[in-house]
């Protein structure tokens, strides 16, 4: 990709995080409370929602977007191979059949043209994720990519 988005494995933590952490280790609500519900609120704030949920992880987001999106078993869950197994796993959990399809090297994203390690089939709502996790929309308007 010409620029890393969020490149792994360079995490940015300073003081204030850590006394962040220190501070909720050390208060009377671990894993749910006040600090959760401001940060679902701040969240949302930040990208423009009325809502935000948090998630114990990535897995478990994937899963609920598709579950949101309405992925079940007529779908087809396109994955780039680039990516955590979970970006994958989100869309099958939810139903959806799964292919793996090579990403962009310039953008990171699966496009119509990305190479398919599989024949597409005839399916009501092929979809995916980018390397981003961003939702790739319904490739039917394209035709056959491939």
């Amino acid at each position: 990709m010409a620029e890393a988005f969020l490149p792994y494995g360079r995490h940015w933590v300073d003081d204030e995080d850590i006394a962040a952490v220190a501070d909720c280790l050390r208060s009377d609500w671990l894993t749910t409370g006040p600090r959760v519900e401001a940060f679902e609120k701040s969240f949302a704030e930040a990208v423009g929602s009325r809502f935000a949920l948090v998630c114990a992880n990535g897995t478990a987001a994937l899963h609920l977007a598709a579950l949101a999106g309405g992925v079940d078993s007529d779908d087809l869950g396109i994955a780039p191979t680039m990516s955590f197994l979970a970006s994958a796993n989100g869309m099958r959990y939810a139903g959806a059949e799964i292919v793996f399809a090579d990403a962009d090297p310039d953008t990171g994203l699966v496009t119509p043209k990305s190479p398919f390690r599989n024949s597409l089939r005839r399916v009501q709502r092929p979809l995916g994720w980018s390397l981003r996790n961003d939702m790739i929309p319904d490739f039917r308007g394209f035709g056959r990519p491939g």
